[in-house]
């Protein structure tokens, strides 16, 4: 078995629990890269590994409340807690995006000399290490899982990456040219780039909970099974689809014709839904019966697809 297939089978809480403890850990040493550097470049890549951690732990609450089972107040489960993990994580960014361009902004104002950079350094490329090994494993879990709470939560781990390498680039320059003012404005250019990534987590957040339809891969394989059935007495049509955290839907109309039984027309219908849950793992297939003489009203859902 690969090592990615490997990850692919870890539950997304465990990894969110590891999320947890590899942001306290980065936390503690880009803290201590900041301390012996005076660097705001690294205090920006420390206040971000808080929000990493906020967002693990936000992450981790909504991934177990999206796991409960539905019940009476909740008919069709609770897969769109995951949705929230996301915007707050995306608000979370924000927030500390904002701070990191004040600190930034403040430090061009007043600039100070960076002491110990090797150090710093090092401590930085340890924890970043760490982030991209972690990121990478959740990927693998949150495609398997479709869980957008642990995309989320991976997606920000790979911009953290990136931000530390932007700020091991910047200090490195301070160090080879002298010049003070590259520290703050490699500060405001991470601010921007997770300022963009903040932004982008809250509009899939929202897309998510605005019942989006199902990606172009899946819909290609639900097109798929149908053909397989369509026969010159069976056609469907009218075919919807939305996406709930983990969860796929889809809803569409069977026509046949009219002379055949119920219990003839609901065996086939039930080979259709097993056929699409088997072909497109997490969907939930409605499929109403209709006579192949019987046409119904479009709704503007059903013409989008």
């Amino acid at each position: 078995m690969s090592l990615a297939a490997t990850f692919s089978r870890v539950p997304p809480q465990a990894l969110l629990r590891a999320s947890i403890a590899v942001a306290l850990l980065t936390i503690a040493l880009k803290a201590a890269a900041w301390w012996v550097t005076g660097s705001v470049g690294l205090l920006s890549d420390a206040m971000e590994s808080l929000v990493n951690l906020a967002s693990a732990a936000f992450a981790l609450l909504m991934v177990t409340i999206a796991s409960r089972p539905p019940d009476h107040d909740h008919p069709y489960g609770h897969h769109k807690a995951e949705y929230f993990s996301a915007g707050f994580e995306g608000l979370l960014i924000i927030v500390a995006a904002l701070g990191i361009a004040w600190a930034a902004v403040q430090r061009i104002l007043a600039p100070q000399p960076l002491e110990q950079l090797g150090w710093g350094l090092g401590l930085s490329i340890a924890a970043s290490l760490l982030n991209g090994a972690l990121a990478w494993a959740m990927l693998q879990s949150a495609r398997a899982h479709r869980s957008a709470a642990l995309e989320g939560d991976a997606r920000h781990l790979i911009t953290d990456v990136w931000t530390s390498a932007g700020v091991v680039v910047g200090i490195g320059l301070v160090a080879f040219t002298g010049w003070q003012w590259l520290d703050p404005a490699v500060a405001i250019g991470v601010a921007l780039n997770i300022l963009r990534e903040g932004a982008q987590l809250m509009w899939r957040s929202s897309q998510g909970l605005m019942d989006k339809r199902v990606d172009r891969e899946t819909l290609a394989e639900i097109d798929k099974v149908l053909a397989s059935f369509e026969h010159p007495t069976i056609r469907f049509d009218h075919i919807s689809t939305r996406r709930s955290g983990q969860r796929r839907f889809v809803d569409l109309h069977m026509h046949m014709p009219a002379n055949w039984t119920l219990r003839r027309a609901a065996a086939v219908r039930a080979s259709v839904e097993q056929a699409l849950m088997a072909a497109v793992p997490g969907l939930r297939a409605s499929i109403q019966l209709l006579p192949s003489d019987v046409e119904t009203q479009a709704t503007d859902e059903d013409e989008q697809k």
